[in-house]
């Protein structure tokens, strides 16, 4: 692994979003970005992707007591929230009483009500079995938002995640889908819609003459494409 590339990318990585917080969260950040976080990203999250995209450290949830919490990191991306704990053995537990235990997985349940998915590592693996994290974090991205090695040369990076967003859905996508996902207008999410549509990925829903407003995955299009 290249140190100083890595070292300079968590830098700047950390910097900007120190930059983006103030008050409690801010502080956590500080204090709670601590030697297992940095473990975990110098010995599994970097030698496995060799960059930070869409990773949030410290990042805030709504706790179920009406207050709030603390991921040690979060993964963000097309919609999809996955929340990474790095847990060092025994240290964490042993400091709950039987309540605050119990407390512990109702906490759990709700982040999977809320949709997040969530990834437990001991910190002991993170330095004895780095290799093997690796491997299945690259499995879960690859998994979760396609294999990059076998996408189209002629799809964008946002081309592709509406049509990952395309497959999972039950339903034709529509106009509102791609501007949450994108975080865009309707005039922008139309345009990236009739791009997908000229390459015959994608087909109009629906019959007449009316202007578009859904639409499904071309029928001899698959997954396994992306």
């Amino acid at each position: 692994m290249n140190i100083a590339a890595y070292d300079d990318s968590h830098k700047e990585w950390l910097g900007k979003h120190l930059s983006n917080r103030k008050g409690e969260s801010k502080r956590k950040l500080i204090t709670g970005h601590a030697h297992a976080e940095k473990e975990f990203l110098r010995h599994i999250w970097w030698p496995a992707f060799g960059h930070f995209e869409h990773l949030h450290p410290e990042y805030e949830v709504h706790d179920f007591f009406d207050g709030s919490r603390f991921l040690d990191f979060a993964y963000i991306r097309s919609g999809i929230h996955i929340a990474i704990e790095i847990d060092p053995y025994g240290t964490h537990y042993a400091k709950l009483d039987r309540r605050q235990y119990s407390n512990q997985w109702v906490r759990h349940m709700h982040l999977v009500n809320d949709s997040w998915l969530i990834v437990r590592i001991s910190l002991d693996d993170v330095t004895e079995r780095p290799r093997l994290w690796q491997q299945l974090c690259q499995q879960m991205v690859g998994h979760l938002f396609g294999d990059h090695d076998s996408i189209p040369f002629d799809l964008s990076s946002r081309e592709r995640d509406i049509l990952r967003m395309a497959f999972r859905l039950d339903r034709p996508i529509k106009l509102a889908d791609v501007k949450t996902l994108l975080q865009c207008g309707y005039d922008t999410a139309r345009k990236q819609l009739q791009l997908l549509e000229d390459k015959k990925w994608l087909f109009p829903d629906g019959k007449g003459t009316a202007r578009t407003h859904a639409w499904r995955v071309a029928p001899f299009r698959k997954p396994p494409l992306l």
